[in-house]
């Protein structure tokens, strides 16, 4: 459980330490790609607490959720629509879900010890 945790710590420090910045027109693909990123990482992390977790799951999902989000955010920009909100709330929903169930095992082998 500490390497998911500690590869989204280091990418975290890349990611505010590079230079790259991102133009404003791609903001809404930006937001929801890692938004779609930190579900998978939370699902992965969150299975594997639960003794369940399959690579094939997780890479198949990480890269399906990215894909289409960015099919959402890619149509609902040409129709004038902002469709990725969609998205948005559904990754966020299954982000905070996650982070619960995490936090609440967390919690519970702290308390056993």
């Amino acid at each position: 459980m500490i390497i998911p945790i500690i590869g989204l710590l280091i990418g975290m420090a890349i990611g505010l330490l590079s230079p790259v910045t991102i133009p404003i027109q791609y903001s809404s693909y930006m937001s929801v790609a890692i938004l779609a990123a930190l579900d998978s990482v939370f699902g992965g992390i969150r299975s594997s607490i639960e003794k369940t977790f399959n690579i094939e799951i997780f890479i198949s999902g990480f890269f399906g959720n990215a894909v289409l989000a960015a099919i959402l955010t890619y149509i609902g920009d040409h129709l004038g629509v902002p469709i990725y909100y969609a998205a948005i709330f559904a990754f966020g929903v299954r982000l905070f879900q996650n982070f619960a169930i995490i936090r609440r095992y967390l919690l519970m082998s702290f308390k056993k010890k």
